[in-house]
């Protein structure tokens, strides 16, 4: 029986090992060990058990002395010794034994320049189906003089540490070992722990060789390859205003910025599935469909059809597929430099402007501050929206000090000349919840003429009026887009009530800067509100 070399690993006596299996044959050795069922599209279909979404507490990072002051620690950054990272990790192979193990060797990065390769060590081959859809897929001339991976995965769900010996915070682990060029995944079946531990590893390594990492989304036009990319957090609207029929898509989640331009890291989507439509997005429905791995998702068991609306397990019902089951995709996934960066905000204050145009710094800053809001709850009598910051709209994945990418962003943008605009797809005319008149979300159709304005270059020569409280830039006019609506000051009633709710917001733009980012530079900090 062929290893793979996985006695490198620490791995003996597997009872089979599989490499680089097909879908198809995945998919029968997912169903052959009772993983999973087809759904009447043929895709496979899987529940998680407990873990049903990312477990940020139990994501830990080895601290040794070669990275210790490279990481920047903290509640995201959580450090683990070496000793009880070791610990597991022998654990961990030593369950291996016995076991059927799926191996998929594959690659991140569309650049063949900045490619990195992955070995991902799975007891599941259901699991083993969704990286293999999710990364780039190697050629057989590929896999065949592939070597040695720069960086190894094991991944196994049923082995579970033990939160007093282990020293962690529970059954489940996601360890990272930037040293070794490790990373082990204990006691979690939901599969985007996979995909965000190689992010977390680009996050790192892709800096190193001077290539700025992106959570973000990215597009191109099909003709002159200009290229734009989106940022943005859950309900942002990033995935769908990247999907423009108009454009090709190069990716929907995680790129690299480097001196030839755009790349996908990914060779896949990983969508959210809860409210999927046919009609507001086709796309998305029409991927799910054999060789797809659903997450979660209520499936009637005599028809296997998919009741999209059931939350009953989660609300972050999940859809795996690769990129070439959209019908834009552009493969593969690269672009040139971006002339025009979009930050996405859905702004549930209803304060801030549908578009503002942004310099260097105010880019630099909003990249850093990662803002959207939630709609309030109910319980204890919340009654107003609640403000999410996330830095860099990435924080669970970008292991080094915000400066850092923050820096890189700012040069880029100085030496390409790149247009950054900060697009609120949220709400206007009044908050989204709360007391007095309730405001509406903006119109997709407004939103999407505003981003075809920023790309079009429309936005260059119209007049600007500055917002003294967010210390934006706010165009006057944009083409099929009302005027009335340009500034969110006048769309309100209540003028008074905006002003209170507006420089509510800008305080929590300057406190959240100011707690989080003490040593970030003056020029920074003084683009973003004043908070008075």
């Amino acid at each position: 029986m062929e290893t793979y070399n996985l006695e490198k690993l620490g791995i003996i006596n597997p009872e089979n090992v599989y490499r680089n299996l097909s879908p198809a044959r995945l998919t029968e050795a997912a169903l052959r060990r009772g993983e999973g069922k087809l759904s009447d599209k043929g895709a496979l279909v899987v529940y998680t058990g407990a873990y049903t979404g990312r477990s940020p507490d139990d994501k830990f990072i080895v601290d040794t002395p070669a990275v210790h002051d490279t990481i920047s620690w903290g509640k995201v950054n959580r450090p683990i010794s070496k000793a009880d990272f070791d610990n597991i990790y022998a654990k961990m192979t030593a369950y291996f034994q016995h076991r059927e193990i799926f191996l998929f060797d594959g690659f991140a990065g569309a650049d063949t320049a900045c490619t990195t390769k992955f070995r991902v060590v799975c007891e599941l081959a259901s699991q083993a189906m969704f990286i293999n859809q999710l990364l780039i897929r190697p050629t057989k001339e590929e896999l065949e003089n592939y070597g040695e991976p720069d960086f190894n995965i094991l991944v196994a769900p049923g082995f579970k540490c033990v939160p007093e010996i282990d020293h962690v915070h529970s059954e489940a682990a996601i360890l990272i070992d930037y040293e070794r060029n490790l990373v082990v995944i204990a006691g979690s079946q939901y599969a985007g722990e996979i995909k965000k531990s190689i992010f977390s590893v680009m996050n790192y390594i892709m800096v190193k060789q001077g290539v700025l990492p992106m959570h973000c989304s990215a597009n191109m036009d099909p003709d002159t390859g200009e290229t734009a990319v989106f940022f943005g957090l859950s309900g942002t609207g990033k995935t769908t205003l990247s999907a423009d029929p108009a454009r090709k898509l190069i990716g929907d989640d995680e790129h690299g910025w480097s001196d030839h331009g755009i790349f996908n890291f990914e060779g896949g989507c990983y969508a959210k599935c809860i409210n999927l439509d046919p009609e507001g997005e086709p796309e998305i429905y029409n991927a799910i469909r054999f060789g797809s791995l659903v997450e979660n998702v209520i499936m009637d068991e005599e028809t296997r059809k998919f009741d999209f609306f059931d939350g009953s397990i989660t609300e972050n019902t999940r859809v795996g597929y690769p990129v070439d089951y959209i019908s834009n995709s552009q493969i593969p996934g690269v672009g040139g430099i971006p002339k025009v960066v979009i930050f996405l905000t859905a702004d549930a204050f209803g304060v801030l402007p549908p578009i503002s145009k942004l310099d260097e710094n105010a880019a630099m800053y909003h990249f850093v501050t990662g803002f959207t809001s939630k709609l309030a709850g109910t319980e204890r009598g919340i009654i107003e929206p609640v403000p999410t910051f996330s830095t860099l709209f990435g924080e669970p994945f970008m292991p080094m000090d915000p400066s850092v990418y923050a820096n890189m962003l700012g040069d880029k943008i100085e030496k390409y000349g790149t247009k950054v605009y900060l697009v609120n797809t949220g709400w206007s005319g009044g908050p989204a919840s709360g007391e007095g008149k309730l405001g509406a979300r903006m119109k997709l159709k407004y939103t999407r003429a505003m981003v075809t304005a920023a790309l079009n270059g429309d936005l260059e020569n119209v007049e600007y009026k500055h917002d003294d409280i967010f210390n934006l830039d706010v165009p006057q006019s944009c083409p099929n887009v009302p005027s009335e609506i340009m500034n969110p000051r006048d769309t309100w009633e209540d003028k008074d009530a905006y002003d209170i709710s507006a420089k509510k917001l800008a305080k929590m733009f300057y406190d959240n800067f100011n707690s989080k980012y003490p040593n970030m530079p003056e020029n920074i900090k003084n683009a973003g509100p004043k908070g008075e």
